[in-house]
C-alpha cells in the first residue's frame, strides 16, 4: 500500500525512523531534516510504501532536487526501497502513486534524475538530458508526460 504523508502525523513519525535506519547514507540526513522540519510547501510531499504496517520504501514529489534547475519541476525523488523489498516492483508504485498525485495537483509530467540507464524508461520516462548537480556530478535527467 502507497500512502501520502502528512506532517504531524504518526505515519511522519515512522517514516522518519525509517529514514534514519535506512541505507542510503549519502542523502539520509538530508532528507531526515527536511520530514524533521517539515520543510514542504504548497503541494510539496512524500509517499511511504507500506507493508505488513512497516515501511519499506519512500518517495517524495518536490519542487527542487540536488540540481540548480528552478525552472524544472515538478521532481518525483528520494526514490528508495530497503533492500530485502527490491524486485516486487514497489518503486513503480511509488511513482506511480506520486504522478497520480502530481497529475491530481495539474502537472502534466514529472522529472526523475538519476545516474541509473534503463531503470525508469520501465516507467514511461524519457531521458531528456545530462544535468550537473550542486556535487559537481553529472546524472540523467528523465521527464514523463502524463
Amino acid at each position: 500500500m502507497i500512502c501520502k504523508v502528512d506532517k504531524g502525523t504518526e505515519l511522519a513519525d515512522m517514516l522518519l525512523e525509517y529514514v534514519e535506519s535506512f541505507s542510503w547514507d549519502e542523502v539520509k540526513d538530508h532528507i531526515a531534516d527536511n520530514i524533521r522540519s517539515w520543510s514542504f510547501t504548497d503541494w510539496e510531499t512524500m509517499f511511504a510504501a507500506i507493508i505488513d504496517g512497516r515501511i519499506v520504501g519512500m518517495a517524495s514529489a518536490a519542487k527542487t532536487d540536488y540540481y540548480p534547475l528552478p525552472d524544472v519541476y515538478p521532481w518525483v525523488s528520494s526514490i528508495f526501497v530497503s533492500e530485502e523489498y527490491r524486485g516486487r516492483k514497489i518503486s513503480r508504485d511509488l511513482i506511480g502513486f506520486a504522478n497520480n498525485y502530481l497529475k491530481e495537483n495539474g502537472f502534466d509530467k514529472s522529472y526523475i534524475p538519476s545516474e541509473f540507464v534503463g531503470l525508469y524508461e520501465h516507467y514511461g520516462y524519457t531521458y531528456l538530458k545530462d544535468i550537473v548537480n550542486y556535487g559537481g556530478g553529472t546524472d540523467r535527467l528523465y521527464v514523463k508526460y502524463f
